[in-house]
């Protein structure tokens, strides 16, 4: 999955399919602009962000190649989200928002998709995703308990560098 975008056009999500002809194949080519597309760990959902809603929210659809089957779609968060990530088992998505992480619980192993209320996590001023063009400035561990973030360092470029090493 990734995001494509003319100088003319909004963000749209492709999937390129590693068996057939490969040729990419749009999965939501809205008129809204729409990227961040992140499969779930079961490969049946994708979570995504949208400015559908007037601002960017997340939200879930069904994974298939084919448009014309239904998909589903759930609405993630609810006072804003960007950066969707699955927990390692699909029961959670994670996200961020303004200065804050979230978690939403959700139950996604079935053919239907449940979403739960957002929780507020705690706060991370610094991640943002507008000047990396939707790369990804924090991950989250498999089972959801921890996050590496991306943050702007305190040092200056002139300092020495400490790395750790055998930390345990």
């Amino acid at each position: 999955m990734y995001n494509y975008q003319t100088q003319t056009t909004l963000s749209h999500l492709y999937v390129l399919p590693l068996l057939g002809d490969r040729k990419p194949v749009p999965f939501l080519n809205t008129q809204y602009r729409v990227h961040q597309g992140q499969l779930s760990p079961n490969g049946r959902w994708i979570a995504y962000r949208s400015f559908e809603s007037g601002r960017t929210e997340i939200y879930v659809q069904g994974f298939g190649l084919d448009s014309s089957q239904p998909r589903g779609k759930w609405q993630i968060s609810t006072t804003g989200g960007e950066l969707p990530r699955w927990r390692g088992d699909g029961k959670e998505v994670f996200y961020h928002y303004g200065t804050t992480f979230y978690a939403v619980d959700v139950k996604a192993d079935g053919e239907s998709f449940e979403v739960g209320m957002p929780k507020p996590l705690f706060d991370a001023a610094s991640v943002t995703s507008g000047s990396l063009s939707g790369s990804a400035p924090f991950v989250v561990t498999k089972d959801g308990q921890r996050f590496l973030i991306l943050a702007p360092s305190e040092k200056r470029a002139d300092e020495p560098l400490e790395v750790v090493v055998n930390w345990k």
